[in-house]
């Protein structure tokens, strides 16, 4: 992090020994297939470029012989269990900046053309060979007519080849170009699978516009500035209106009057004053849930007896984000006041993704209802002790 992090390139030669694929291809193929799980197609034809965008099904993918095609399966962490746990040994960056695992499978010759990302990548060779070209890329001119943004003018200033287990770092905006090799293992043909683990880097006009927004949302709540609302939300003052009975008849109507400016400016003034508003609105920001992403409730009931005697865990869901600042805990786009005891079990959870038996026992009154609550929704999972345990 000191040396690299958005900075510089880091090479790791078996970074994880004994690499081996969390999905075989075909489990692949048929995440590829399934609703709300976002996978593109991307092939490249002697007259250009071709992508289809998901669902994509077995049937509708070109014969494994065919060269220089790519299938792409983003947010595979949510979906299975092996890859959610790759990717949790990432989380030497901070929850907010993780993003998610996308899985690569391509055909010898096959890539997505040279390009650059606005935000980190790890690129893991999961199996088969990957030959990385790299360079910081001063001409961002893209080619015109092509489904993908493809550098026109790139030029590698360094080249590796992956094979299983090696990993590759990038910064923001250094441009790179992976092409797949045919590669040998135990004298059969090995999938090229390369896995890509992303981050999130929102953007100043993204991040304004959003938390401009749920402030607006927060203010419409009536009552007193020290009272709190749903999920322990602080309400602001009920808001004040704009009045103006100094304005003197106009000739000029259409003129916005400068009064009216300079309430405005005030409003905005009084929606940041608030830092517990303000980091309210950026920590339900950064935990909600992708469009993709929903939550079947529990089919078993929250015991609370178990919980309170210690004979039973949580673990979050895979789906589940879940972060904390010093005065609140966030979880799936919700905020809630946390202080005390209580406080540091949630913020325990939000680091480990799980409580022990022996942990959860601590729950006071107000948290262990809450957390049957998440539970009901799909949050978290309950995780019973064994009887011989």
């Amino acid at each position: 992090m000191r040396r690299h992090w958005q900075k510089k390139p880091l090479l790791v030669r078996q970074a994880i020994p004994g690499m081996r694929p969390v999905l075989s291809r075909p489990e692949l193929f048929k995440l590829a297939a399934r609703e709300h799980v976002e996978s593109r197609l991307i092939v490249q034809q002697p007259k250009g470029w071709r992508m289809k965008q998901g669902p994509i099904t077995a049937s509708g993918l070109p014969p494994l012989s065919q060269k220089g095609w790519t299938l792409l399966v983003q947010g595979v962490d949510l979906h299975e269990p092996g890859a959610h746990a790759l990717l949790q040994q990432f989380r030497f960056v901070p929850d907010a900046r993780l993003d998610d695992l996308m899985i690569s499978f391509a055909t010898a010759g096959g890539g997505v053309g040279p390009h650059f990302d606005s935000y980190d990548v790890f690129l893991l060779q999961a199996s088969g060979r990957r030959r990385w070209k790299i360079g910081r890329q001063k001409d961002l001119t893209l080619q015109d007519g092509v489904p993908l943004k493809i550098l026109q003018n790139f030029e590698p200033e360094e080249e590796f080849v992956l094979e299983a287990g090696d990993m590759l770092y990038l910064p923001p905006r250094y441009a790179h170009d992976g092409i797949a090799e045919a590669a040998d293992s135990g004298g059969k043909a090995a999938d090229c699978m390369t896995y890509s683990i992303g981050f999130r880097s929102p953007g100043s006009r993204e991040l304004a516009t959003e938390l401009l927004q749920r402030l607006a949302e927060f203010s419409e709540d009536d009552g007193d500035a020290d009272a709190t609302g749903r999920n322990g939300k602080v309400k602001t003052k009920t808001p004040a209106l704009y009045r103006d009975p100094e304005q003197a008849a106009t000739a000029n109507p259409a003129a916005l009057p400068a009064s009216l400016t300079a309430f405005a400016s005030q409003a905005l003034e009084e929606a940041l004053k608030d830092p517990l508003a303000l980091a309210c609105a950026l920590g339900e920001y950064m935990t909600e849930p992708k469009p993709s992403v929903w939550f079947d409730e529990a089919a078993d009931e929250w015991d609370a007896d178990a919980a309170r005697a210690g004979q039973a865990g949580v673990q979050l869901d895979a789906r589940t984000r879940m972060m904390y600042d010093s005065d609140h805990v966030f979880i799936n786009g919700e905020s809630y006041l946390a202080k005390g005891a209580d406080a540091a079990l949630m913020r325990r959870l939000a680091d480990q993704r799980s409580l022990a038996p022996r942990e959860l026992r601590k729950a006071g009154v107000s948290a262990m209802a809450l957390l049957g609550d998440w539970h009901d929704a799909g949050w978290l999972r309950q995780e019973l002790l064994q009887a011989d345990s």
